[in-house]
């Protein structure tokens, strides 16, 4: 029998319209739940607004951990549950949701540990005739009702990483996860409804259409407003939010990497294959485009190829499987389109190139294709790697610098100079040193620069995010 998941907003029963969720690798229906309309997801905002309003309801930090923590272990206990789920939803293959499914839990740890050590500071006073007899100090506090958008290609992780850090720092949250993937959401709000949450603090919706979308992003009661997805979205709701409106956006990249002549390419290889391939490409710091030593460009994008090659394309429920299907259609006929640009253009085609059934598209290595290419300007989200040679590091870091995105780069390389000259010159918020690009641990900072996003992921940073620090100024005689 398939599942059905009925609205889950405080104080709203009737549903608009019913939304089904279908495999993306062989389009099985998996389950059904219900959209909501304007109305109903006024109603999920003006609930929040009423709990941030009343102070005296707040959750106090000790039932905020309580809850996490419980959180925490029943996620431990229903982890294979949930890897499955993942996989089948969003098409990531399952030996990785089941990493996904681990990172998830914890992120809900990292929650409550970052809250456990929130805190404030003091404010030097006395030092002025003006500041004598005072003590001043801040401390944390929940920003008020918090929005978040959410994306399909992480449909469990990216959720702890936007309601895990709200709870933790106090704010009622209603989130939206991606229409292909909501089943990871809801089913973690359950959990979280099951430690002990109040439901009127979590509220998972899926609007009827985009107009509603917009309309409740742009709320002035909205405190803070978390997204991550495409660029063209975000910074389109950024330009609606209401005045006062904070917000964090986490877009894509165009992810490059430097590989110099001494690298060793032995262990490079296996690392560049998963940075590009990793859920088929659908990673906003995927592996993209590899900027190489004209001395070892071509043997490392064949050897790159011979690798893309034996991986395991798939139904992405198997453990076997190493590379699952994209999300929709219509993103394999996308990604298809831009290599034929590519190769049309010049690029050599070294392996993959071509669509596979249920929605799967072959690990593809281009080489060389011209600079003005879409995928070498615009982030592919497919199984597409670029090999580029260039003559000189300073034409490399050019090269790589030479894109609206700015945001996680790598540079392999045996000499310490090499790996420095490539950090400090690199328009990235974060550079691996032979390492992949799409490297990640949930409580580093994650922030795409330019047009990659604004602001600042990872857990304890979206937890200061969603908090402000209140100044108290004491004046007292004994001071």
């Amino acid at each position: 029998m398939i599942e059905h998941f009925p609205l889950m907003i405080s104080g709203t029963q009737a549903a608009s319209a019913r939304g089904e969720v279908r495999s993306p690798w062989d389009g099985s229906l998996l389950a059904t739940f219900d959209r909501v309309d304007l109305h109903g997801a006024q109603q999920a905002l003006a609930t929040a607004d009423a709990l941030f309003r009343n102070r005296d309801a707040w959750l106090s930090p000790a039932r905020r951990i309580d809850i996490l923590r419980r959180a925490a272990e029943l996620m431990h206990a229903r982890r294979n549950e949930l890897a499955m789920e993942a996989a089948r939803e969003g098409g990531k293959p399952l030996a990785d949701s089941r990493i996904e499914a681990d990172r998830a839990i914890d992120s809900i740890r990292l929650c409550l540990e970052t809250l456990r050590h929130l805190a404030g500071e003091q404010v030097p006073m006395g030092s002025t005739p003006a500041s004598a007899g005072r003590w001043a100090f801040t401390q944390h506090e929940p920003i008020g009702p918090v929005l978040a958008f959410s994306a399909f290609n992480h449909p469990l992780n990216l959720i702890a990483h936007q309601v895990g850090p709200a709870i933790a720092a106090g704010c009622p949250i209603a989130i939206k996860p991606s229409e292909a993937t909501p089943l990871s959401c809801f089913r973690l709000v359950q959990i979280l409804r099951e430690a002990g949450l109040p439901d009127a603090w979590c509220q998972p919706l899926v609007p009827v259409d985009l107009d509603v979308a917009n309309q409740i992003a742009s709320d002035p009661r909205i405190a803070f407003f978390s997204f991550i997805g495409s660029g063209e979205v975000g910074w389109r709701l950024r330009r609606q939010l209401a005045p006062g409106t904070r917000c964090s956006l986490e877009h894509g990249g165009v992810a490059p990497v430097i590989v110099a002549a001494d690298a060793d390419l032995d262990d490079a290889l296996p690392l560049l294959a998963k940075g590009g391939f990793y859920h088929a490409g659908q990673v906003c710091v995927s592996v993209q485009r590899v900027f190489a030593d004209r001395s070892i460009a071509l043997s490392l994008a064949e050897k790159l190829a011979a690798v893309a090659d034996r991986l395991h394309v798939g139904d992405p429920t198997l453990l076997e499987t190493e590379v699952g299907p994209l999300i929709r259609p219509a993103e394999v006929t996308r990604v298809d389109q831009w290599m034929r640009e590519a190769v049309q253009a010049g690029a050599t085609l070294l392996c993959g190139g071509r669509a596979l059934p249920n929605n799967c598209y072959a690990p593809t290595v281009l080489y060389n294709p011209p600079d003005g290419t879409r995928v070498m300007t615009q982030e592919v989200f497919g199984p597409v790697v670029c090999v580029s040679p260039c003559d000189s590091m300073d034409e490399a870091i050019a090269r790589a610098n030479g894109v609206a995105y700015a945001f996680q780069a790598a540079i392999f390389t045996r000499d310490i100079d090499t790996a420095l000259r490539a950090a400090r010159r690199l328009d990235a918020s974060a550079v691996m040193v032979n390492d992949h690009t799409a490297f990640r641990v949930d409580w580093m900072p994650f922030a795409g620069l330019r047009r990659s996003g604004l602001g600042v992921g990872g857990i304890p940073h979206t937890v200061e995010e969603m908090t402000v620090q209140k100044m108290i100024v004491i004046r007292s005689k004994e001071l």
